[in-house]
């Protein structure tokens, strides 16, 4: 194979799924090609590895890495567990007991297997029907703290998030990474967890790193991992943030249009 990469890196919402959250036919066949031809392939995402195993139950790959919940968790296709890092309990539990604006803002932890939230919101349900992977609602006052792989606020708008995020960096200096992987999301892991990260531990022991690899991403969570892959590649419906602080990386098209794969189909001549 002449191509430089060894390995394909891509997001899921804004990146890989269409308009209609879930992987295209032609993204599927384009991805199950690559991974003939020899690449490995990684999907880094912010969503949890039970939700993403799913997703990705129409790809026939006998071999696929799931970096989930922004690389405080990652598995092989098949469920085995390669790395995990979580939020210490005692972060956790004053985390749950942050006071927000509870009409316009919504807290939910991914723990283990498990997603909850602290109140029904009919909305998200669009981006899961195809896993059908749900939330259980819970008063996070009295919420178990174990195994928080990330806390994640979602709001209407940024200016809800703000206050929060300026919050916990005054309480958790140096102990928390936080990002966002949209403008109206505001994630919470371990200190240190980044896709990026992780991908770099995983590439090591496979005997490469970020500089062999092309990835794909479109929001804040992303920035690491497309800054120090060898190609990172920007879709034209990102965050205008990441567009910001990456001007010099290449921006393709849109995902509702299956734009990876077909910058894939191109770059690897498929």
């Amino acid at each position: 194979m002449a191509n430089q990469f060894r390995a394909v890196i891509s997001d899921l919402d804004g990146t890989l799924l269409n308009h209609k959250q879930h992987i295209g036919d032609f993204t599927v066949k384009t991805v199950e090609r690559l991974a003939k031809k020899g690449l490995d392939i990684f999907i880094a995402t912010g969503r949890s590895f039970v939700d993403v195993k799913q997703l990705m139950k129409n790809c026939s790959l006998e071999e696929a890495i799931l970096v989930t919940s922004n690389g405080a968790r990652a598995s092989t296709l098949t469920g085995q567990l390669l790395y995990s890092n979580y939020i210490p309990e005692d972060i956790v539990n004053e985390l749950f007991r942050l006071p927000f604006e509870r009409t316009r803002v919504c807290l939910n932890s991914y723990q283990g297997d498990e997603w909850f939230i602290n109140v029904d919101v009919a909305a998200l349900r669009q981006y899961y029907e195809h896993s059908g992977f749900m939330y259980n609602v819970v008063n996070f006052e009295r919420h178990h703290t174990n195994q928080a792989e990330k806390l994640f606020f979602i709001a209407q708008t940024i200016d809800d998030l703000l206050p929060i995020e300026q919050k916990i960096k005054q309480l958790f200096a140096n102990q928390l990474q936080l990002t966002y992987s949209s403008p109206q999301c505001l994630e919470i892991m371990n200190y240190g967890v980044c896709k990026a990260n992780t991908l770099s531990t995983l590439m090591n022991n496979k005997g490469y790193n970020l500089a062999h690899c092309i990835a794909f991403g479109d929001g804040l969570n992303d920035i690491e991992m497309l800054t120090q892959a060898g190609r990172g590649c920007i879709m034209e419906n990102a965050d205008p943030r990441l567009k910001q602080a990456l001007p010099s990386n290449e921006i393709i098209g849109n995902h509702k249009d299956e734009a990876v794969a077909y910058y894939l189909c191109k770059e690897f001549e498929l």
